[in-house]
Protein backbone atom coordinates (compact mmCIF):
# COMPACT_ATOMS: atom_id res chain seq x y z
CA UNK A 1 0.00 0.00 0.00
CA UNK A 2 1.24 3.47 -0.93
CA UNK A 3 0.26 7.02 -0.14
CA UNK A 4 -0.41 9.22 -3.14
CA UNK A 5 -0.39 13.01 -2.90
CA UNK A 6 -2.41 15.11 -5.33
CA UNK A 7 -2.03 18.83 -5.99
CA UNK A 8 -3.44 21.41 -8.39
CA UNK A 9 -1.18 24.34 -9.20
CA UNK A 10 -1.18 27.38 -11.45
CA UNK A 11 -4.25 28.88 -13.07
CA UNK A 12 -7.80 27.65 -12.82
CA UNK A 13 -9.55 25.59 -15.46
CA UNK A 14 -12.60 23.32 -15.72
CA UNK A 15 -12.21 19.69 -14.69
CA UNK A 16 -9.83 20.01 -11.74
CA UNK A 17 -12.25 18.49 -9.23
CA UNK A 18 -13.02 15.66 -11.65
CA UNK A 19 -9.31 14.82 -11.79
CA UNK A 20 -9.03 14.91 -7.98
CA UNK A 21 -12.04 12.62 -7.66
CA UNK A 22 -10.60 10.21 -10.24
CA UNK A 23 -7.26 10.06 -8.41
CA UNK A 24 -9.03 9.20 -5.16
CA UNK A 25 -11.33 6.60 -6.76
CA UNK A 26 -8.52 4.85 -8.66
CA UNK A 27 -6.10 4.98 -5.73
CA UNK A 28 -8.61 3.51 -3.29
CA UNK A 29 -9.47 0.77 -5.79
CA UNK A 30 -5.83 -0.30 -5.64
CA UNK A 31 -5.58 -0.01 -1.85
CA UNK A 32 -3.67 3.27 -1.73
CA UNK A 33 -4.31 6.24 0.54
CA UNK A 34 -4.59 9.76 -0.89
CA UNK A 35 -3.41 13.01 0.64
CA UNK A 36 -4.68 16.27 -0.82
CA UNK A 37 -1.93 18.89 -0.95
CA UNK A 38 -3.47 22.30 -0.36
CA UNK A 39 -2.70 25.32 -2.54
CA UNK A 40 -0.40 23.64 -5.04
CA UNK A 41 3.33 23.54 -4.39
CA UNK A 42 2.71 25.89 -1.46
CA UNK A 43 1.14 22.99 0.43
CA UNK A 44 4.26 20.88 -0.02
CA UNK A 45 6.43 23.81 1.06
CA UNK A 46 4.31 24.65 4.12
CA UNK A 47 3.14 21.15 5.05
CA UNK A 48 -0.57 21.83 4.56
CA UNK A 49 -2.29 18.62 3.52
CA UNK A 50 -5.50 16.76 4.25
CA UNK A 51 -6.55 13.14 3.80
CA UNK A 52 -8.89 12.47 0.88
CA UNK A 53 -11.26 9.54 0.63
CA UNK A 54 -14.46 8.85 -1.30
CA UNK A 55 -16.54 10.84 1.19
CA UNK A 56 -14.24 13.87 0.84
CA UNK A 57 -14.68 13.95 -2.94
CA UNK A 58 -18.36 13.07 -3.14
CA UNK A 59 -20.33 15.76 -5.04
CA UNK A 60 -17.32 17.85 -6.10
CA UNK A 61 -17.59 17.35 -9.85
CA UNK A 62 -20.23 20.06 -10.27
CA UNK A 63 -18.16 22.61 -8.34
CA UNK A 64 -15.91 25.05 -10.14
CA UNK A 65 -12.31 25.67 -9.20
CA UNK A 66 -10.44 23.11 -7.14
CA UNK A 67 -11.27 21.86 -3.66
CA UNK A 68 -7.53 21.77 -2.94
CA UNK A 69 -6.85 25.37 -3.83
CA UNK A 70 -3.98 26.56 -5.99
CA UNK A 71 -1.10 28.99 -5.97
CA UNK A 72 1.76 30.11 -8.16
CA UNK A 73 4.49 29.37 -5.60
CA UNK A 74 7.25 27.17 -6.94
CA UNK A 75 9.77 25.11 -4.93
CA UNK A 76 12.61 26.26 -7.20
CA UNK A 77 11.67 29.93 -7.37
CA UNK A 78 10.51 30.44 -3.77
CA UNK A 79 12.59 27.79 -1.99
CA UNK A 80 15.39 25.26 -2.47
CA UNK A 81 13.71 22.70 -4.74
CA UNK A 82 13.27 19.09 -3.65
CA UNK A 83 14.93 19.60 -0.27
CA UNK A 84 12.22 22.17 0.57
CA UNK A 85 9.34 19.74 0.06
CA UNK A 86 10.99 16.59 1.40
CA UNK A 87 9.91 17.22 5.04
CA UNK A 88 6.22 17.31 4.02
CA UNK A 89 6.60 14.19 1.87
CA UNK A 90 8.30 12.27 4.69
CA UNK A 91 5.99 13.51 7.47
CA UNK A 92 2.94 12.33 5.52
CA UNK A 93 4.44 9.19 4.03
CA UNK A 94 3.79 10.41 0.49
CA UNK A 95 5.31 7.99 -2.01
CA UNK A 96 4.22 9.72 -5.24
CA UNK A 97 2.53 12.96 -6.25
CA UNK A 98 -0.10 13.45 -8.96
CA UNK A 99 0.58 16.95 -10.26
CA UNK A 100 -2.28 18.66 -12.10
CA UNK A 101 -0.98 21.75 -13.83
CA UNK A 102 0.04 23.68 -16.89
CA UNK A 103 3.43 24.17 -18.47
CA UNK A 104 5.10 25.92 -15.52
CA UNK A 105 3.77 23.44 -12.99
CA UNK A 106 4.78 20.48 -15.14
CA UNK A 107 8.29 21.92 -15.68
CA UNK A 108 8.67 22.00 -11.91
CA UNK A 109 7.31 18.45 -11.66
CA UNK A 110 9.89 17.30 -14.21
CA UNK A 111 12.71 18.88 -12.22
CA UNK A 112 11.46 17.23 -9.02
CA UNK A 113 11.20 13.89 -10.82
CA UNK A 114 14.82 14.25 -11.93
CA UNK A 115 15.72 14.66 -8.23
CA UNK A 116 13.86 11.49 -7.28
CA UNK A 117 10.22 12.40 -6.66
CA UNK A 118 7.77 9.91 -8.20
CA UNK A 119 5.40 12.06 -10.26
CA UNK A 120 2.32 11.51 -12.41
CA UNK A 121 1.67 14.61 -14.51
CA UNK A 122 -1.86 15.58 -15.56
CA UNK A 123 -1.79 18.41 -18.14
CA UNK A 124 -4.41 21.09 -17.57
CA UNK A 125 -4.79 24.41 -19.25
CA UNK A 126 -7.51 26.05 -21.30
CA UNK A 127 -4.79 27.05 -23.78
CA UNK A 128 -4.06 23.44 -24.90
CA UNK A 129 -0.37 24.32 -25.21
CA UNK A 130 1.36 21.46 -23.39
CA UNK A 131 3.89 19.70 -25.62
CA UNK A 132 3.19 16.03 -26.44
CA UNK A 133 -0.44 16.38 -25.27
CA UNK A 134 -3.37 16.12 -27.67
CA UNK A 135 -5.98 17.79 -25.46
CA UNK A 136 -5.55 19.24 -21.98
CA UNK A 137 -8.15 19.38 -19.21
CA UNK A 138 -10.06 22.64 -19.54
CA UNK A 139 -9.64 23.16 -23.28
CA UNK A 140 -12.92 21.61 -24.46
CA UNK A 141 -14.95 23.63 -21.97
CA UNK A 142 -13.17 26.86 -22.96
CA UNK A 143 -13.89 26.18 -26.63
CA UNK A 144 -17.55 25.41 -25.88
CA UNK A 145 -18.03 28.61 -23.90
CA UNK A 146 -16.31 30.71 -26.59
CA UNK A 147 -18.39 29.03 -29.31
CA UNK A 148 -21.63 29.70 -27.40
CA UNK A 149 -20.65 33.36 -27.00
CA UNK A 150 -19.82 33.66 -30.70
CA UNK A 151 -23.15 32.09 -31.69
CA UNK A 152 -25.04 34.62 -29.57
CA UNK A 153 -22.97 37.59 -30.71
CA UNK A 154 -23.42 36.64 -34.37
CA UNK A 155 -27.20 36.97 -34.16
CA UNK A 156 -26.88 40.25 -32.26
CA UNK A 157 -24.42 41.62 -34.84
CA UNK A 158 -26.73 40.60 -37.69
CA UNK A 159 -29.78 42.16 -36.00
CA UNK A 160 -27.99 45.48 -35.55
CA UNK A 161 -25.99 45.33 -38.78
CA UNK A 162 -22.72 45.57 -36.84
CA UNK A 163 -19.34 43.96 -36.72
CA UNK A 164 -18.21 42.63 -33.37
CA UNK A 165 -14.73 41.66 -32.26
CA UNK A 166 -14.25 38.86 -29.76
CA UNK A 167 -11.07 38.29 -27.83
CA UNK A 168 -10.43 34.96 -26.15
CA UNK A 169 -7.54 33.62 -24.12
CA UNK A 170 -4.97 31.35 -25.63
CA UNK A 171 -1.55 32.58 -24.64
CA UNK A 172 0.90 31.79 -27.43
CA UNK A 173 -1.05 29.20 -29.41
CA UNK A 174 -4.53 30.56 -30.19
CA UNK A 175 -6.27 27.18 -30.17
CA UNK A 176 -9.43 28.47 -28.47
CA UNK A 177 -9.85 31.15 -31.13
CA UNK A 178 -9.19 28.65 -33.91
CA UNK A 179 -11.53 25.91 -32.69
CA UNK A 180 -14.33 28.25 -31.57
CA UNK A 181 -14.03 30.32 -34.74
CA UNK A 182 -14.39 27.23 -36.92
CA UNK A 183 -17.28 25.89 -34.83
CA UNK A 184 -19.14 29.20 -35.00
CA UNK A 185 -18.29 29.83 -38.68
CA UNK A 186 -16.87 33.28 -37.96
CA UNK A 187 -14.65 35.39 -40.15
CA UNK A 188 -11.24 36.45 -38.93
CA UNK A 189 -9.55 39.69 -39.81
Amino acid sequence: MATVGVLTAGGDCPGLNAVIRAVVARSERHGNDVVGILNGWEGLLDGTVRPLDRDAVRGIMQRGGTILGTSRRDPYVHADGYSSIRPTLEANGIDAVVVVGGDGTLRTALRLAAEGLSVVAVPKTIDNDIAATDVTFGFDTAVQIATDALDRLTTTAEAHNRIMLVEVMGRTQGWIATYAGIAAAVTSA
